[in-house]
């Protein structure tokens, strides 16, 4: 499994984590939304892992844009769950792919 892969499947996790509507919101504001500076920065070295390995970034984009939005409530819940759901997709292709060469 390349980095990239594994960096996309521990994004997207940790994205599903911060989506769970009462304890990732809480989590987030125990921290002092520290937890979306720290998914912004881990996002960005995702995205140049993947863009290095010539995969799709589109998740970690995507990504970025939810860590800088995630502080507004029911805003930040839906993007938390979109972004989830596209780096485990994402994640999941590259995975396939790295299994087949």
């Amino acid at each position: 499994m390349k980095l990239s892969s594994l960096l996309k499947w521990l994004t997207g996790g940790s994205e599903a984590f911060l989506a769970i509507p009462i304890a990732g919101g809480a989590f987030i504001f125990s921290n002092g939304w520290l937890p979306l500076l720290f998914m912004f920065v881990f996002h960005l070295i995702t995205l140049v892992v993947s863009a290095k390995d010539k995969r799709s970034y589109a998740g970690s984009i995507l990504g970025m844009i939810t860590s800088a939005i995630g502080a507004i409530p029911i805003v930040g819940w839906v993007m938390h769950t979109v972004t989830a759901i596209v780096l485990l997709i994402d994640a999941g292709r590259s995975t396939s792919l790295d299994n087949k060469s």
